[in-house]
C-alpha cells in the first residue's frame, strides 16, 4: 500500500506540474494577443488552458486517492516533487534545457527527498481524527495563518511573499489533511464519508488556499513563495500526521542524517526555485 501511495502521490505532482505549465502557455498566448478580449474569456477559449484545467483534475484524484492508502507524512513530502516535474515539463514544452546549477539541484532535492523519507519511515497508526483534536488545530492554524497575514503587510515584495507562502502551504496542508481524515471514513461506506463535516471543509479551506496562493504570487517573485510553498507543505504534512493521525517517525539515531537530507532538499529547493526556467520577467510575467 505505501509504493501504492508513493506512485499516486508521484503522479498527482506531475499533474499539477503538467497543469500548471499548459496554463502558463496559454496565459502566455492570451498576453501576447491583447485584442482588447477579457483575459479571462480569452483563457477560457484557449484548448491548452483546457487540457492543463483537466490535468488539475486528474491529479486531484491521484492526491486523494494516495491520502487514502498512504500516511499523510509520506504523500505530501512525495507531492513536493512537483517544482522538480515543473522544470522537466516545461523544459520540453518550452525546449529549454536547465543549466549545470539546475541538475544539481534538482539531484540534491530529489536525494534529499528519497533519504528523509527512507530514515524517517513514516507510518500510519489511524485513519480519522477526534474532533477536539481539529478544533484545537484550527485555533493553532487560524493564529498562525492570521499573524502571518499582518506580519506580511509591513514587509518588502520578497520577505512578504515568503511569508504569505508559508501561510497558503499552512492552508494546503490542512486541506489534505482534512481529506485524508474524510477518506479514512470510506470503509464504513461513501454515505458515511459525505455525511461528515470533513470533505466540506476540507473544499472550502482548499478554495480559500487557492485564493491566497493567488495573492501570495502577486504579491512577490515565485523565487520568493516557492520554496515557502513547496517545503512548508510537506515539512507542516509530517507535523499534522504525527499529531493528528499518530504517525509514526522514526528518530534517534537517524536523526542527524535526516536533518542533513532535510538541508539538502531546502538547498535544491532554493537553487530550483531561482533557476532560469522559472524567472519572471520584468513585467512580471513567467518568461514561459
Amino acid at each position: 500500500m505505501m509504493a501504492l501511495s508513493v506512485c499516486l502521490a508521484l503522479l498527482a505532482a506531475l499533474g499539477n506540474a503538467a497543469s500548471s505549465v499548459l496554463q502558463r502557455r496559454a496565459a502566455a498566448k492570451v498576453g501576447r494577443a491583447k485584442n482588447g478580449t477579457s483575459p479571462t474569456a480569452a483563457l477560457l477559449r484557449q484548448r491548452v488552458w483546457i487540457w492543463g484545467a483537466a490535468l488539475l483534475a486528474v491529479s486531484g484524484i491521484c492526491q486523494a486517492l494516495a491520502l487514502a492508502t498512504g500516511p499523510l507524512s509520506v504523500v505530501q513530502p512525495v507531492m513536493s516533487t512537483e517544482l522538480l516535474f515543473t522544470l522537466v515539463v516545461g523544459g520540453i514544452v518550452f525546449r529549454r534545457r536547465p543549466d549545470r546549477r539546475a541538475r544539481v539541484a534538482f539531484a540534491a532535492m530529489a536525494v534529499g527527498l528519497g533519504v528523509f523519507l527512507a530514515l524517517a519511515a513514516p507510518s500510519g497508526a489511524r485513519e480519522t481524527v477526534l474532533l477536539v483534536h481539529w478544533l484545537w488545530t484550527a485555533v493553532a492554524v487560524a493564529v498562525a495563518v492570521g499573524l502571518l497575514g499582518l506580519v506580511s503587510l509591513r514587509l518588502p515584495s520578497a520577505a512578504r511573499a515568503a511569508v504569505l507562502g508559508t501561510a497558503t502551504a499552512i492552508g494546503f496542508a490542512c486541506t489534505a489533511a482534512l481529506l485524508k481524515d474524510a477518506f479514512g471514513r470510506l470503509p464504513d461506506g461513501i454515505g458515511e464519508v459525505l455525511t461528515t463535516w470533513q470533505p466540506y471543509a476540507a473544499v472550502a479551506l482548499g478554495l480559500g488556499s487557492f485564493v491566497l496562493l493567488q495573492v501570495t504570487l502577486r504579491a512577490g517573485s515565485l523565487a520568493a513563495s516557492q520554496p515557502a510553498l513547496t517545503l512548508g507543505d510537506a515539512l507542516l504534512s509530517v507535523v499534522l500526521g504525527v499529531v493528528l493521525f499518530d504517525e509514526r517517525v522514526q528518530l534517534g539515531w537517524r536523526a542527524p542524517f535526516e536533518l542533513v537530507a532535510l538541508g539538502l532538499l531546502v538547498a535544491g529547493c532554493l537553487e530550483l526555485a531561482r533557476s532560469p526556467l522559472l524567472a519572471e520577467d520584468r513585467d512580471g510575467g513567467a518568461k514561459w
